[in-house]
């Protein structure tokens, strides 16, 4: 009986960790670029034309995450901080969610606070480091847009 249970329980342990996991992988290369910024840049605004959505359901990182987003981060800034705070924000014809992956590892997301379906995420104070951003849209079509990266929020 003990042999038997510890079989099973064996058993049930790689079944646990034999399914794939699908995460989002900050060291792909950014679907539509990478840049360095320092507080202060110009132009502010910063924007890159971008296709948003992808296959991932971003509400499995929690918290206010949504919408379908893709493996690779959209884009990938690393930015040195100042004291200014630093906003991304998505402008698109199609309702539009932000997911981040900020400087300290933590997820964080937005669905409209910009208005009109557009998200945006603000730093009040900001970090050095890598933000890998994620576009997301509802559905499974895709949406053209753009991110907009600014400090006067």
């Amino acid at each position: 009986m003990i042999k038997r249970l510890s079989v099973l329980a064996l058993a049930a342990a790689l079944t646990a960790t034999a399914a794939p996991a699908v995460a989002q992988d900050a060291s792909q290369n950014a679907n539509f670029g990478a840049r360095r910024l320092s507080a202060g840049f110009t132009p502010d605004p910063y924007s890159i034309d971008v296709v948003a959505g992808g296959s991932i359901d971003a509400s499995r990182l929690g918290g206010s995450c949504v919408g379908k987003i893709s493996n690779a981060p959209d884009f990938e800034l690393t930015y040195s901080a100042g004291g200014l705070p630093l906003a991304f924000r998505t402008r698109s014809g199609e309702d539009t969610t932000l997911v981040i992956n900020g400087p300290d590892g933590r997820w964080y997301c937005d669905d409209d606070s910009w208005g009109d379906g557009d998200a945006q995420v603000i730093f009040r104070n900001p970090q050095s480091g890598v933000y890998d951003v994620w576009i997301g849209t509802y559905g499974d079509s895709p949406a053209s847009g753009a991110l907009i990266i600014t400090e006067t929020p």
